[in-house]
């Protein structure tokens, strides 16, 4: 696979985007919440501009619309064909499927039960509600149960009210069966690995997330008594994985052809790197537009969120990087390896829970704290990587 395009791209690290994404993050916050306080039918008005199944909202079309183009430049990066080649690096590839899709969703969801449903639980409000889409294809009555929710009438439509907490905890769920397959190019960049390694791993867990995100999430969720709309998750890997994925293969088949590879790396993708985070910015506004009062009203929210996240981004690092040195692996492939584990797919965590419970859910803003806190904490384990490279040239020597 062809590095030259990536590695010049990537040549002075992190771009300004992001480089600065938690500023960015914490502007866009401010911003949403200022607009929910001068215009707060503004974002409701955009997300009711959506698909509607019967009378249940699925798909909100600007929501859409941004998540699209959060996904798309991540997805035509990715020479799919090349994945057969991934037999050549079997140790480092079978290292990340195990802990990506073995290991990751479980322990991120302990992690969060423990931290959010026990420790954090007074402090985020034990008797604290909040209100979820209904899943589409469900006719229940007012009053009914389903989970940990009670169908309830919200303004003429009806809704989920479940547990504050337990919507939060499908936020951490949704975070921790997407692992990421876009910032982990320039993690690995920075940290020295091997840039041809790391985009063969970014193929193979966006094709593996076609087939085990949804199960994992639809399981993990009905383990936490959380709605289990098994529709919306199909659906949501069709719009927010699929398509992308099989427009970002066509679109790069062509234009390759059309322009020559060269042109396509050194012009085309530098003009779409900034696309992915001004996208998700976008989205960022608007969720912060109707989950402003929520902060406001507790500010600790983000902390109370951020811990169990941290906690399990370096669990989940220092696991797959040990198991990469007992199993003998270069540094340069060891690095990437852990990281592709460590860092999280925000794009599709942030479209599937506005998906699945809406924008204003506190699942939403579970999976914004991800992106919160992705950029600082991905820097310290880069920096880890650097500092312990000799661990590994025992490897690299009878390798």
């Amino acid at each position: 696979m062809a590095t030259e395009g990536l590695a010049e791209r990537q040549a002075k690290g992190l771009n300004v985007f992001e480089r600065y994404l938690t500023a960015w993050v914490i502007l866009c916050i401010i911003g949403g919440i200022v607009l929910g306080k001068l215009a707060p039918g503004f974002a409701k008005a955009l997300d009711g501009m959506a698909i509607y199944v019967g009378e249940a909202p699925v798909v909100s079309i600007p929501i859409a619309v941004c998540l699209f183009f959060m996904m798309y430049p991540i997805m035509v990066k990715i020479d799919f064909a090349e994945v057969i080649k991934a037999g050549k690096s079997g140790k480092p590839v079978g290292l990340t499927l195990f802990v990506n899709w073995a290991v990751k969703p479980f322990t991120m969801y302990a992690i969060a039960l423990l931290f959010v449903g026990t420790f954090f639980r007074a402090f985020i409000g034990p008797d604290a509600v909040d209100l979820v889409k209904m899943p589409f294809g469900l006719d229940l009555a007012v009053g009914d149960q389903h989970g940990a929710g009670t169908v309830i009438l919200h303004n003429g439509v009806k809704m989920l009210q479940v547990p504050l907490w337990r919507s939060y905890l499908a936020g951490c769920i949704l975070l921790g069966i997407a692992p990421c397959t876009a910032m982990v190019l320039v993690w690995g960049y920075l940290a020295r690995g091997n840039d041809g390694l790391t985009l063969v791993m970014v193929a193979i867990n966006s094709l593996t997330m076609l087939l085990l995100y949804g199960v994992l999430g639809g399981f993990l969720l009905g383990v936490g008594r959380l709605p289990v709309p098994w529709q919306a998750l199909l659906l949501s890997i069709g719009v927010y994985v699929a398509l992308p994925l099989r427009a970002g293969s066509f679109s790069r088949k062509w234009l390759i052809a059309a322009r020559g590879r060269a042109w396509f790396e050194q012009k085309f993708l530098h003009v779409l790197t900034p696309i992915t985070i001004i996208a998700l910015l976008v989205t960022l506004v608007l969720l912060f537009s109707f989950k402003g009062e929520v902060i406001l009203g507790n500010p600790l929210t983000i902390l109370w969120i951020a811990i169990p996240l941290f906690i399990q981004t370096n669990l989940i690092f220092w696991l797959g990087y040990g198991l990469a040195r007992l199993l003998r692996l270069r540094y340069a492939d060891a690095a990437p390896a852990a990281m592709i584990g460590a860092s999280n797919h925000f794009e599709v965590a942030i479209a599937t829970a506005t998906m699945l419970f809406g924008l204003s859910s506190g699942a939403a803003l579970a999976t914004v704290v991800g992106v919160l806190i992705e950029v600082p904490v991905m820097l310290m384990l880069v920096k880890i990587c650097l500092r312990t490279r000799r661990w590994f040239k025992t490897a690299e020597a009878t390798t």
